[in-house]
């Protein structure tokens, strides 16, 4: 488990690299290496680490802490096949812990980026919906279940694809320089880690990587099915390159347009599902 727990972590930020390179490319900018984000963690690693004196001490290191925690949880689920309502209560887990990152430190900057993240937390509602659209098709949220499902109907991705681009959007939400990356704009510096620095910094670059990696495994085991496991890394580095194009052409929304448009993302999935519903036997 260790292994596989320092192999998503260090795949993660190897994939927010290159997220970063396709972004800087399109903009017809340089970009860093596409392993910058590996030099990043390993150099806060090294840096003189403390608690500042506005900081919450308790807090401050354990909300750090509770993030590597809950994204090594969610990997297990994702590798053990279990059920999908775990990993999404561990998503939704995730934006109280960027609350807490945010109000820990006592920086404004802070602050105010935890505010945003409870804001966008309508990035999660359109989870709900897709759970139950999934379950009309597949009888089950057990993700083996699912990835047996498609082993003999085909991917979900074919089968429902408004269901694949609801989720897509969720994990849309997630990435940095998105449109809905509202706890990260520049008017917050760096929003929830602002005041987060040396290996308390590296933990968080940690914790992000965790994250990239089960997203895009999960969506791949989610709507394209069992797939050997070099297949799903270069399937998931073609999603997040895709993730990386949309990043790249579209503006930063402000909070107000985040959850408008998240919430309306959910309106057309809640007609969708009501509608198969409707006319599946």
């Amino acid at each position: 488990m260790i292994e596989y727990l320092v192999f998503a972590a260090v795949f993660g930020l190897l994939l927010l690299g290159v997220h970063r390179k396709v972004i800087a490319r399109i903009q017809t900018r340089p970009g860093p290496p596409v392993w910058q984000e590996i030099l990043h963690a390993l150099k806060f690693s090294f840096k003189s680490t403390w608690v500042p004196k506005t900081a919450s001490g308790a807090l401050y290191v354990a909300v750090v802490l509770i993030g590597i925690g809950i994204w090594s949880a969610a990997l297990f689920v994702v590798l053990a096949g279990e059920s999908i309502l775990i990993l999404f209560a561990i998503y939704m887990l995730h934006k109280v812990v960027e609350h807490g990152y945010g109000l820990s430190s006592g920086s404004p900057y802070g602050k105010f980026g935890g505010v945003r993240s409870v804001i966008s937390a309508a990035s999660e509602i359109p989870l709900f919906v897709t759970i139950a659209a999934i379950h009309l098709f597949t009888g089950s949220l057990i993700l083996r279940d699912i990835t047996a499902y498609q082993g003999i109907h085909g991917p979900l991705l074919l089968i429902a694809p408004p269901v694949a681009i609801a989720m897509y959007i969720v994990v849309l939400s997630k990435m940095p320089y998105g449109p809905f990356s509202i706890v990260e704009s520049k008017e917050l510096v760096s929003g929830y880690k602002t005041e987060h620095f040396g290996v308390w910094r590296a933990g968080l670059a940690v914790t992000d990587g965790l994250k990239t990696f089960v997203l895009l495994y999960a969506f791949v085991a989610i709507f394209i099915g069992a797939v050997p496991f070099w297949a799903a890394l270069v399937i998931m580095t073609a999603v997040l390159i895709s993730l990386s194009f949309v990043c790249a052409i579209t503006p930063m929304l402000s909070p107000f347009d985040s959850v408008t448009i998240q919430g309306l993302i959910t309106g057309l999935m809640l007609v969708y599902v009501v509608c198969l519903w409707w006319v599946m036997p």
